[in-house]
């Protein structure tokens, strides 16, 4: 029971509580900026640069493979002396370097932060204009009120 109950005070604790809605609005606001991105952005810059969509920028890099398949299966007839034992390579699937998909996550990074700093400044700029908002006095108490009447009936009884 000591267990669940050092649990309850941790899970309501204020900062629990305030880390949970930050994560939730973060997985929010992260979908908002991916659709920023994917949808408004990313469409005309591609149209631009001639190609519709960066993630399927990439090079097919499956020769490196067959060059070195087809090296070692030399080596290994060299060694054996005995070109009927190498094999040829079955076909394989292609091997893709996804250079698009990396570029991609970097413009999403980058337009992330950006929007992030936004929020951070406009959020700073709302904290700086409440401090520096004048505090106005409070109002007097009634025991000040009290002393400035008699204050005030001393200087005029004089």
């Amino acid at each position: 029971m000591a267990f669940f109950k050092e649990f309850k005070e941790f899970a309501i604790k204020g900062n629990v509580m305030d880390m949970a809605v930050g994560v939730i609005i973060g997985g929010a606001f992260g979908k908002i900026v991916a659709s920023l991105v994917n949808d408004i952005l990313m469409p005309p810059i591609g149209a631009l640069l001639g190609n519709t969509d960066f993630s399927r920028l990439r090079v097919d890099i499956s020769k490196m493979r067959d060059m070195t398949s087809s090296a070692v299966q030399s080596v290994g007839s060299a060694v054996t002396g005995n070109p009927a034992t190498a094999t040829p390579a079955a076909a394989a699937e292609p091997i893709y370097w996804n250079y698009g998909a990396f570029i991609q996550q970097c413009v999403d990074f980058t337009i992330l932060a950006f929007c992030v700093f936004l929020m951070v400044k406009l959020m700073n700029k709302l904290i700086r204009k409440k401090e520096a908002a004048p505090v106005p006095a409070p109002a007097p108490t009634k025991e000040e009120l009290l002393l400035t009447e008699i204050r005030a009936l001393l200087k005029n009884g004089k």
